[in-house]
C-alpha cells in the first residue's frame, strides 16, 4: 500500500523537511498540495495542486493529510480532514488549548482515523533514548529540570508575532521545552505554576515566556520559550543519582549528529553520540506503519494533551494579575 499524501499549506517546513521525507520514505508519495499560492504548491512537485483546501480534502485519492498552516487553523482543518475520512499528521502545536486537543481526539476516534502531532524531534533516536533512560530511572528521583528554547526572531508580519493566528514563543517553541520537561516527569501535570512574559513592541504575542513549574515540594522545572534571536537550547535533568543533558542543540538536532551526556553518582560524564539521521522521515515511516495497521511508536494524543494542558497553565499564570505588585515575581522577564 502506497500512502498518498496531501498537504494543506506549502510553507518552509513542508518544503525543507516533510516533503523530502515523504519522497525518501518507501511506500509514500506526495500526491497533492493545496496552497493559496499555487506556485508554492507546485514547487513541492506533487502530482496535483489545488488552490482551495477543500478541493484537496474532497479528492478520494488522498489517504493522509499533513496540516502545516498557521497554528490557529489547526483545529478547524484537522476536523475537516477527519470528517473527509483522511488520516492526519498536524504540525505542532496540535491545538492551542487542551480543549482543542480533546475535541480533535474525539473526532479522530469517531472517524476511526489516525491523528498525530508532528512533534518530529520526538522521533529522533537521541530523544527516544533520553526518554527511555529517564523512564528507567537512570538519574534517580528527578529534582530539577532546566528546559530552554531560544529561537530566531520572526520578521514583522510573520504570523508568529500575531496571537490571533496562534503566534508567540510559547506556542511556537515552548512546546519543545514543555514536552522535554514533562517526559522527564512521567507526563505529570505541575502542582503550581508561576510565569512572566514579554511581547514585541506593538504585538500581542509573547516574545518570551519564563515559567517555574512545581511538582510537589521536591521537584521544579525552570522553563524558557523565547523568539529573541538567540540560538540556545538546553534540556538538563538533575536527579538524586545523576544528571542527563542533551547537548546543543537540545531539541532540534534535525539531520545533524547529536549528543547525550549522562553523569551518574559523581563519575566522569559518559557521552553517547548519535549519527546523522532524518527524524522527519522516521516520523513519516512510523505514521505509515500505523496507517497500515502495523506496530509503530507514535507521539500519543495523551502526550499532546499533557503538553497543551501545561501550556494552558503557563499562559494563565503569565496573564494573571500580580497579587503582590511591589514584590519581585519569579523570573527576570517582566510581564508587559
Amino acid at each position: 500500500m502506497t500512502i498518498r499524501w496531501g498537504f494543506l499549506g506549502a510553507g518552509s517546513i513542508a518544503r525543507s523537511s516533510v516533503g523530502p521525507a515523504i519522497r525518501n520514505a518507501p511506500g509514500h508519495t506526495l500526491y497533492a498540495v493545496a496552497a493559496r499560492d499555487e506556485r508554492r504548491a507546485a514547487a513541492l512537485r506533487p502530482t496535483r495542486t489545488y488552490r482551495r483546501y477543500e478541493q484537496l480534502l474532497e479528492d478520494p485519492e488522498v489517504d493522509a493529510v499533513y496540516v502545516c498552516l498557521h497554528n490557529r487553523a489547526h483545529r478547524f482543518r484537522v476536523g475537516a480532514a477527519l470528517r473527509h475520512g483522511k488520516h492526519v499528521l498536524c504540525e505542532k502545536p496540535l491545538g492551542l488549548t487542551a480543549a482543542e486537543v480533546t475535541a480533535m481526539t474525539a473526532e479522530a476516534a469517531a472517524a476511526r482515523r489516525l491523528l498525530v502531532e508532528a512533534a518530529w524531534n520526538r522521533w529522533h533516536p537521541r530523544t527516544r533514548a533520553a526518554e527511555a533512560l529517564l523512564t528507567a530511572g537512570a538519574v534517580g528521583r528527578v529534582e530539577q529540570v532546566v528546559a530552554r528554547f531560544h529561537g530566531a526572531s520572526p520578521a514583522p508580519g510573520n504570523y508568529r508575532r500575531e496571537a490571533a493566528l496562534g503566534g508567540g514563543a510559547l506556542w511556537d517553541v515552548g512546546c519543545y521545552a514543555v514536552a522535554g520537561a514533562l517526559s522527564a516527569l512521567s507526563w505529570q501535570q505541575p502542582t503550581a505554576v508561576t510565569a512572566t512574559m514579554t511581547s514585541w513592541d506593538g504585538s500581542d504575542a509573547d516574545l518570551a515566556t519564563r515559567a517555574r513549574l512545581a511538582f510537589g515540594t521536591t521537584t521544579a522545572v525552570d522553563l524558557v520559550a523565547a523568539l529573541d534571536g538567540r540560538d540556545e537550547q538546553i534540556l538538563e535533568v538533575r536527579g538524586d543519582a545523576g544528571v542527563l543533558r542533551l547537548l546543543r542543540p537540545a531539541f532540534t538536532a534535525g539531520t545533524a549528529p547529536a549528543t547525550l551526556q549522562l553523569t551518574l553518582d559523581g563519575a566522569a560524564p559518559r557521552t553517547i553520540e548519535y549519527p546523522a539521521t532524518d527524524p522527519y522521515r522516521l516520523m513519516v515511516e512510523a505514521f505509515g506503519l500505523a496507517v497500515r495497521g502495523e506496530n509503530a511508536w507514535l507521539v500519543s494524543l495523551a502526550e499532546s494533551s499533557a503538553v497543551a494542558t501545561t501550556i494552558d497553565a503557563i499562559r494563565a499564570a503569565s496573564l494573571a494579575p500580580d497579587p503582590a505588585p511591589d514584590r519581585h515575581r519569579p523570573g527576570p522577564v517582566a510581564r508587559s
